[in-house]
């Protein structure tokens, strides 16, 4: 589609330079313009520059959208979600809320095994559906691209079953849709006591078969106490590597297992959560290419400690933030409530938050080279919201204030 985005009170571009994210202090730098335009052709952004120097000629194919009195932003970026599952777990929250730890909630049957039981008895079709309803939701709070992680199968059938609806919500749904393979998320009730032999199930199994149909372009690991060791961690991801998969992990959640430290030397993309992560484990990522994608939004459901961003972005590293959307530690898709949790108790800035939920998290599923900044040369995906600048949209909490949603340069009606 063709587009002229004429009259954009605040233009915040999140620009890269070229780069692929940015770390440390440079994650404070959004580049922001008052009274801009931009030009898409065929959902590219062809030109940025002020309001009323983009005009359309008299014989131009071009549609015109005036977002006078409104700021625009990258479309968010959620690089960390389970958005594929079936059932719910409102009765956990209530025992939470009794003084019932996520812990104990997971062995007496509850967790990541309640949701698995649910979806290994869901059809494609009801996954399907109910994963198309969330994307568009998603959309609507101003989510443009979003990782979807398997990982409440935990068979190869199932497994397969997750990713196969999250590879048709990819090639039918407007969001960017990224899959990854979580089989390793937890050991299922039927390997109970034989850990590794579901390992080798992963390995010997699973991750071929899932790489020679190209259903999944990363592969994650939940490596923490009672769920998977380093070394068990480690063998799965060489595997995943060896099979064309990138590496991710889901580490230093809920104990400082060194897992950081781990994904660093794997190479790994991302090492997501980092709640307990160690002084050694940020050296590590700082001197890395890694992105540390961090989850505010499970730390506030579960009342549980927050990762130290602040220390890390002050150490150097590439913060990301994404919402880790499942239906045990964090029901939420929206990515500005995430920003507000991000600086109200990460001590996050307005400014480093957006970063983080943009060109970071597009960094962090590997897509920084076409989405997560406006800038001449990318998708245009660009989401405009009803305010009266940029900082007002964490600070409101609780509202959706997007006006508009433009993907890949068309303006999508919902």
């Amino acid at each position: 589609m063709n587009l002229i985005i004429t009259n954009i009170s605040q233009l915040v571009t999140v620009a890269s330079g070229g780069r692929r994210l940015k770390a440390g202090r440079e994650m404070n730098t959004i580049e922001v313009m008052d009274n801009a335009s931009v030009e898409i052709r065929d959902g590219i952004i062809v030109r940025i520059a002020g309001a009323g120097e983009i005009q359309p000629a008299a014989t131009d194919d071009i549609d015109v959208l005036d977002a006078r009195g409104r700021v625009a932003l990258p479309g968010f970026v959620d690089s960390h979600t389970h958005a594929v599952f079936a059932g719910s777990r409102e009765n956990e929250f209530a025992l939470r809320s009794e003084g019932r730890s996520y812990q104990e909630i997971a062995a007496a049957g509850g967790g990541i095994l309640s949701t698995m039981a649910a979806t290994r008895a869901a059809t494609k079709k009801e996954l399907l559906r109910s994963g198309n309803r969330r994307l568009n939701d998603m959309m609507k709070h101003g989510t443009t691209t979003a990782e979807i992680k398997s990982g409440y199968g935990l068979t190869p059938e199932a497994e397969v079953k997750m990713l196969d609806v999250i590879c048709e919500l990819r090639r039918d749904h407007f969001m960017t849709v990224v899959p990854t393979f979580l089989g390793a998320h937890a050991v299922p009730p039927e390997f109970s006591g034989r850990s590794e032999q579901y390992v080798s199930l992963i390995c010997e199994h699973m991750i071929p078969h899932i790489a020679e149909r190209k259903l999944a372009e990363f592969c994650d690991v939940f490596c923490e106490e009672k769920y998977f060791t380093r070394e068990e961690t480690e063998t799965i991801l060489q595997a995943a590597q060896h099979n064309g998969m990138r590496a991710k992990l889901h580490a230093d959640q809920l104990t400082s297992s060194g897992g950081a430290e781990l994904a660093v030397r794997l190479n790994a993309v991302s090492v997501d959560h980092c709640e307990m992560i160690s002084p050694e484990g940020i050296a590590a990522l700082a001197g890395s290419s890694a992105v540390a994608t961090l989850l505010p939004g499970s730390s506030f459901f579960l009342n549980h400690a927050y990762a130290p961003a602040r220390t890390m972005i002050d150490a150097g590293c590439a913060v990301a933030i994404a919402t880790d959307f499942n239906p045990g530690s964090c029901m939420s898709f929206s990515m500005p409530t995430m920003m507000t949790i991000a600086c109200t108790h990460m001590r996050m800035t307005p400014e480093e938050a957006i970063t983080a939920a943009t060109l970071n998290g597009a960094a962090a599923i590997g897509l920084s080279a076409e989405y997560g900044s406006i800038e001449v040369g990318k998708r245009a995906d660009i989401v405009l919201y009803d305010v009266p600048n940029y900082r007002y949209i964490p600070y409101h909490f609780g509202m959706n204030h997007v006006w508009k949603v433009v993907k890949n340069g068309t303006v999508l009606e919902f």
